[in-house]
């Protein structure tokens, strides 16, 4: 094999190449313009944004501008008014001293710079390409400061630009390198908004403190919580400043803003040491929101370690990390005199005084005694709807639908507060970790093609137990409340997206106050099968379709509790694959051969589930992993688990009948297929209430499995959640049977 020739690469190449490690995206393009007008003394930075950056970036500020004889060579390699000699970089206190980030940029995009000096009569403006000016610098009308343009980034290099391609995560990225600057920098005021925007995204004033703007950009939820932060070590050489939330503030991903001699870096040595204090306060899985600022001797830093500039080494890592960390393990100790905690909010209960309600019957029970209003036989009411029956406590045993109360001991939370018509007007308070279910359902059937693997067998909780009112529970309770939904979590998530308030607002806006009274009072009678039921309310019998009010309270959930829901864990991964098989092989899924084999549509739904894990996890607890391994369930209800024969079919649905385009849409549709799947449905419960001669000897205690679940999960859940909508009352979903008074005038004919 003959050697390859060593070749000396054209300069163009090699301008390019560097231009790429130093600009990786418009963030790091926006960054170092920033970093320039910093170093330039300036008090104001207006950017405007275009596609994400990759069409149009313009940064101005007010700083010292550039002199006219420096416009030729500015945007050259190596080129800086800020180092002359290599020993100065052990005492550089400037963010640029390379003289790299001009020269990259003009080598991927078209840069124009305008720009004038104090003492400069007018502004000049020159443009560049490749390093090199075009033209010689013009004289134009300009305020004091550089305006620095730049213009379709990337177009020489495709690939790079094609990688680009959400221009929404773009603007993103810029927009927290522009509010990571503008919290470390008080006496500055930033500007950052979208070409042709009237209303800035990131804005804050120069004379606004760090504390101000920290809540101009992440909100009061994080600003109401701080603690400051401040120590110094001359031994070591350091100083720290900056803002800790304290333990009454958690998020899923840890906020870090870390700046180094005013740098903007990164440490995960000094994360993961901070992290570790913070275990000891925050629940599992949560985070706080740092924000430091370290002030090392520039003798002890190099800052000349990496292309953007995002990380730097220190002398003594070990001993400051150790410093830093005991400083603020002292400040959250002292910090934690109080604490906060959030409740769950029940469904909004609609306004039940109607002039339609009918007058309710007498109870010949709460009638006070001395009465002269004697009760006539025929409008007797001999139920109460608060009695408890025995079978309430007397769970089947291996329930398919439900989990066992028993198996494992119940965890402590605060009861809900009722009567709430929305969502509160209230910061987004970020929700802990799920409460993940840990006792493990017995037999649970299973779809055939996948009983043998045991790939479906749930893990679930049971239900949550009330707190004693005699214990010292540091929570908002309230007296009337009844039992949550398992939807709840320690720590309640305020959601405003405007399309859930929209569906919230809809549900409320449809119910019907007649039929919510007759469900929250009813006494449940039995049922007639899977999908019906018998129901008193006074002295009337109804007939109620158990499919369609399951169907419709589980919607209800999944919107009134968006984002707030537990984990149903799977025993063992089911495969998205393996469940979209068995759907297509399901007659009920209508495939033919038109639509292509069925192993690619499973593959097809497989990758398009996996791309919106993310979502599907954020906002339903719907858990698949990088395997396309579906691992996790919403706990809509407690002591419940969803029919699980019907799961392949909902993989399916999921994937052909969601509409993920618009977001309201997408959540409705969404929400829909999860009830739709979570209802009782007689197909998946007929084999056990309906078994064959063979099976009769078994067949009393296979029914009163889904019976119990159904009469003392879902009926209860009915009284205090559902909000049935009006048209249950046109559709046949709730059927008038019998009426005690007309009952006695047909039996007085006889």
């Amino acid at each position: 094999m003959a050697a390859g020739t060593i070749r000396r690469l054209d300069e163009a190449v090699v301008n390019r190449i560097a231009a790429g490690e130093v600009i990786q995206r418009p963030a790091n393009a926006v960054k170092e313009m920033i970093e320039n007008c910093l170093d330039a003394k300036c008090t104001s930075i207006h950017v405007i944004v275009k596609e994400g950056g990759l069409k149009l970036i313009q940064v101005q500020d007010n700083g010292c501008g550039i002199r006219k004889e420096d416009l030729a060579i500015m945007c050259e390699r190596f080129t800086t008014s800020k180092l002359q000699k290599f020993e100065d970089l052990a005492s550089i206190s400037t963010y640029g001293f390379r003289g790299e980030a001009l020269a990259s940029i003009s080598h991927v995009a078209h840069v124009t710079v305008t720009t004038k000096t104090a003492d400069a009569k007018c502004a000049y403006r020159a443009t560049y390409s490749d390093g090199k000016i075009k033209a010689p610098p013009k004289p134009c009308a300009g305020n004091q400061g550089t305006q620095i343009t730049v213009e379709d980034l990337f177009y020489n290099v495709l690939t790079r630009r094609k990688a680009l391609k959400n221009r929404n995560e773009e603007y993103a990225k810029i927009l927290e390198v522009c509010g990571r600057y503008a919290i470390h920098n008080s006496g500055i005021s930033f500007s950052v908004k979208k070409q042709g925007e009237t209303v800035s995204d990131v804005r804050t004033l120069s004379n606004a403190s760090t504390v101000d703007n920290i809540r101009s950009i992440f909100g009061n939820a994080v600003s109401r919580e701080l603690i400051e932060v401040d120590c110094e070590d001359t031994s070591l050489a350091f100083k720290m400043k900056g803002y800790i939330t304290n333990a009454n503030y958690s998020v899923k991903k840890c906020i870090f803003l870390l700046f180094i001699n005013h740098r903007l870096v990164e440490s995960a040595a000094l994360r993961k040491a901070i992290e570790t204090v913070y275990a000891a306060y925050l629940p599992k899985g949560t985070h706080p929101f740092l924000y430091l600022s370290l002030e090392i001797a520039p003798q002890n830093v190099d800052v000349n370690v990496h292309p953007t500039k995002h990380e730097v080494h220190f002398l003594h890592e070990d001993s400051i990390l150790e410093h830093v960390q005991q400083h603020i393990e002292s400040r959250l100790l002292g910090s934690n005199s109080s604490r906060m905690y959030f409740t769950q909010t029940l469904l909004p209960r609609a306004d039940c005084s109607s002039s339609e309600v009918l007058k309710p019957a007498a109870n010949s029970l709460a009638a006070p005694k001395g009465t002269s209003d004697k009760v006539q036989a025929h409008q007797m009411v001999r139920t109460d709807s608060r009695e408890q029956k025995l079978d309430a406590f007397l769970q089947p045993a291996n329930n398919p639908l439900s989990t066992a109360p028993r198996e494992a001991p119940a965890q402590g939370s605060a009861r809900p507060m009722e009567g709430a018509a929305g969502p509160q007007d209230a910061e987004m308070a970020d929700v802990s970790a799920p409460v993940e279910r840990a006792a493990c359902v017995q037999d649970t059937a299973v779809p055939g093609g996948l009983r043998d693997s045991k790939h479906l067998s749930p893990e679930a909780a049971p239900p949550r137990k009330r707190p004693r009112q005699d214990t010292d529970v540091e929570m908002e309770e309230d007296d009337s409340g009844k039992d949550m939904t398992a939807a709840c979590t320690p720590r309640r998530r305020i959601v405003n997206l405007t399309s859930v308030l929209t569906l919230q607002d809809e549900i409320s806006s449809q119910a019907h106050a007649r039929l919510q009274e007759m469900l929250r009072d009813h006494s449940f009678v039995g049922c007639v099968s899977p999908q019906w039921a018998l129901a008193q309310y006074q002295t009337k019998l109804y007939l109620l379709n158990t499919t369609k009010l399951s169907q419709e309270l589980f919607y209800q959930i999944l919107i009134y509790d968006f984002a707030n829901f537990g984990v149903l864990r799977l025993s063992e991964p089911a495969p998205v694959y393996e469940l979209s098989m068995l759907a297509l092989e399901d007659p009920e899924s209508g495939w033919t051969e038109e639509d292509g084999p069925k192993e690619g549509l499973a593959e097809y739904i497989v990758e398009f589930l996996k791309k919106k894990t993310e979502m599907l996890k954020e906002y339903f607890s719907l858990e698949i992993d990088e395997g396309g391994n579906l691992i996790g369930l919403p706990l809509l209800i407690d002591s419940y688990v969803p029919p699980l024969e019907g799961l392949p079919m909902f993989i399916l649905r999921l994937a052909t009948e969601v509409n993920w385009d618009e977001e309201k849409p997408c959540f409705e549709s969404l929400s829909k297929e999860l009830a739709l799947f979570y209802s009782i449905r007689k197909q998946y419960v007929t084999d056990e209430a309906n078994p064959t001669n063979s099976q009769t000897e078994g067949s009393d205690s296979g029914s009163a499995k889904w019976k119990w679940t159904v009469e003392h999960v879902l009926y209860k859940a009915f009284r205090t959640h559902l909000l049935p909508p009006k048209h249950f009352a046109e559709d046949g979903s709730i059927l008038q049977l019998a009426n005690l008074p007309d009952l006695y005038k047909v039996f007085e004919r006889c």
